[in-house]
């Protein structure tokens, strides 16, 4: 029997843990029941950082967590899914191609940022959305201090306004006079289409963010968009002209075009809509987690978001029910009733919230402590050591804060 897990992200990670973590637990050996994950790299990137400076240090390793809990990793990328004759195909770096079977799937192949057909954005737009346009960005940034000096050179115009155009947005500032000097004057402006920023946060987590931004002399455009970039600034859809240096796009994320090949209802977002144990309905044995998937969360209405999250809950429980059906073991239905938000807000400090409406806890530099802790312990992979590495998932208790 054979589990094969598309990606190595959040969700990927995480079920590879906890179909190992069930194996174990009913005394099957792996030669039994094979457990492989599938990846270009046998590493995880840390995606919720790489707003930061540096990104080339935001990912660590898997290739020894994977070797202690006896999960094989596969080096390539899926390219195709036949759901009739269980079959994966998969393409090496080299260009070689060859196809996995399987008993049971789970795809965990994450979210692509969503790039329109604007004038201008291939060439000119930057994003933090992987590890290597993250890195290319931060080329850029460095670049700048051998451009004359001046307001176009010192501003950056953030497209998009939602979690990870706010926590852009905010570092910019910081960034920009670590590499230009305390002489530089930086500039940064926020655009979104909404008619206010945080939209989806509430008033008072709003109130929360708006003051951040002014503390830092941010500007906003509201209820506009960009229409169109070139190498010397962006144009928004009210006709005002932003000259700038530096365009980063943030406008939002789709599934992997991967979950287009399992049979099955999709949202908006082209993620598969899947039962509360994780199952894609139309695709016998095929599981979906992370942002390839639109799940339940608990039985009020809600739905998984596309965040780390959400995704390191569902992944355990994606693979703890893989490994479940082959074992012949209940399975456990996926739920998260407790969802916080930790916002980044640059030399702000933080935002910390509690709950789906998104309750204020913790602002400024508790927050920020708090922020830190998640984005340098709580979301990186569990020690390379057996014991250690799949008590860390369990699905009932993966993610609770």
């Amino acid at each position: 029997m054979r589990i094969v897990i598309l990606g190595a992200g959040f969700a990927g990670m995480y079920a590879a843990l906890a179909a190992a973590r069930l194996r174990e637990a009913n005394g099957v050996l792996p030669r039994d029941l094979e457990i492989a994950l599938v990846a270009p790299e046998p590493r995880l990137v840390i995606r919720p950082r790489l707003y930061e400076a540096r990104p080339e240090t935001l990912t660590a390793p898997l290739g020894d967590v994977l070797a202690a809990i006896d999960v094989a990793y596969v080096r390539g990328t899926a390219e195709a899914v036949d759901v009739g004759s269980r079959a994966v195909r998969i393409v090496a770096s080299g260009g070689a191609k060859e196809t996995l079977s399987f008993d049971r799937l789970v795809l965990a192949t994450g979210s692509r940022l969503l790039r329109p057909e604007i004038p201008g954005l291939a060439e000119h737009g930057f994003s933090v959305d992987g590890l290597d346009d993250a890195i290319a960005l931060d080329r850029h940034l460095h670049s700048l201090s051998n451009q004359p000096a001046g307001s176009a050179r010192d501003t950056v115009v953030v497209i998009g306004g939602g979690f990870t155009g706010i926590e852009t947005a905010t570092e910019m500032p910081a960034r920009l006079r670590e590499i230009l000097g305390d002489q530089a004057k930086p500039r940064v402006i926020l655009v979104d289409r909404s008619p206010t920023i945080a939209p989806d946060m509430g008033e008072s987590a709003r109130r929360v963010v708006e003051a951040a931004l002014s503390k830092l002399g941010l500007e906003t455009r509201l209820g506009v968009g960009a229409v169109e970039l070139d190498n010397s600034g962006v144009t928004l859809s009210n006709g005002e002209r932003l000259p700038c240096a530096t365009a980063i796009w943030a406008g939002g994320l789709r599934a992997a075009p991967l979950t287009t090949r399992i049979p099955g209802e999709r949202d908006n977002l082209g993620r598969l809509l899947v039962d509360r144990d994780l199952r894609a309905p139309s695709a016998p044995g095929v599981f979906a987690a992370g942002d390839a998937a639109n799940a339940a969360c608990d039985d009020e209405g809600r739905r998984a978001l596309m965040s780390c999250q959400h995704a390191t809950r569902m992944g355990a429980f994606a693979g703890y029910n893989a490994a479940a059906e082959l074992l012949g073991v209940p399975s456990k239905p996926y739920h998260q009733k407790v969802y916080v938000t930790c916002l980044d807000l640059g030399e702000a400090g933080a935002l910390f919230t509690r709950g789906w409406d998104r309750k204020v806890e913790m602002v400024g530099d508790v927050a920020k402590a708090t922020k830190r802790e998640i984005n340098t312990v709580w979301i990186y992979p569990p020690k390379a050591e057996r014991a250690a590495a799949l008590a860390a998932a369990d699905p009932e208790r993966v993610t609770d804060l």
